[in-house]
């Protein structure tokens, strides 16, 4: 994905508004690290699913977890399947009703997952993704917990990107409608740090003191 303009195979070419289209690695890799969740569709003889589940990324794979009885991560090693993720950052309104629009980040990655032979250096990343200087603080996963769990990753090596962003774009007839148009923003917010109620003694760290945004001590 090193060119922003040519798509890495044609089931991630983007056909409808194909300029909002990027195909750049730095693009997608951002998006992909703003996110906590991702969501996998694939199919398998009871239908199609598409579920939802924690993703992280180490270098040029985008990894998942989960228990060794999923059925989730069973089904994703044997056929291909789809992972989507977007980032909602406003509601666009037009001065017409067919020019509402979104602005987002958005990003789809086709290919077969694999199995992940070093699970510590997977999940340590990913709890550092989470919540860096962690895992250095908790007790770390034991043989029996990490025997019990299966870490995949897909290459991002066949995805795609779409994004949009600024005001509405109204049809020049509709310029002299006598309504607001404009851009409402969405964005992800952190609140202040809840303890637990079961206490324990153990000092606020700091990137908890500043999960909100301010000192939650």
């Amino acid at each position: 994905m090193s060119n922003p303009s040519a798509a890495p195979s044609p089931r991630t070419r983007v056909r409808r508004v194909a300029e909002l289209a990027n195909y750049d690695a730095a693009v997608l890799h951002a998006i992909i690290d703003a996110a906590y969740l991702c969501h996998i569709a694939f199919h398998d003889e009871r239908g199609t699913h598409c579920i939802p589940t924690a993703c992280w990324r180490i270098g040029a794979h985008l990894y998942i977890h989960g228990s060794n009885g999923s059925r989730l991560l069973k089904r994703l090693s044997e056929n291909d399947a789809c992972v989507s993720i977007t980032h909602l950052d406003g509601l666009v309104l037009a001065r017409s009703a067919f020019n509402h629009t979104m602005n987002y980040r958005s990003a789809m990655i086709y290919g077969r997952f694999e199995a992940v032979a070093d699970k510590h250096a997977a999940m340590e990343a990913l709890m550092e993704h989470l919540a860096p200087g962690r895992q250095a603080e908790v007790r770390g996963g034991s043989d029996k917990e990490y025997a019990a769990t299966t870490v995949l990753r897909i290459a991002l090596d066949e995805a795609a990107a779409k994004v949009r962003s600024g005001p509405p774009l109204d049809d020049a007839e509709d310029m002299a409608q006598p309504v607001w148009a404009g851009v409402l923003p969405l964005a992800q917010s952190r609140g202040r740090a809840v303890p637990d109620p079961a206490g324990g003694g153990a000092a606020m760290p700091a990137f908890v003191r500043q999960w909100g945004g301010a000192d939650s001590a």
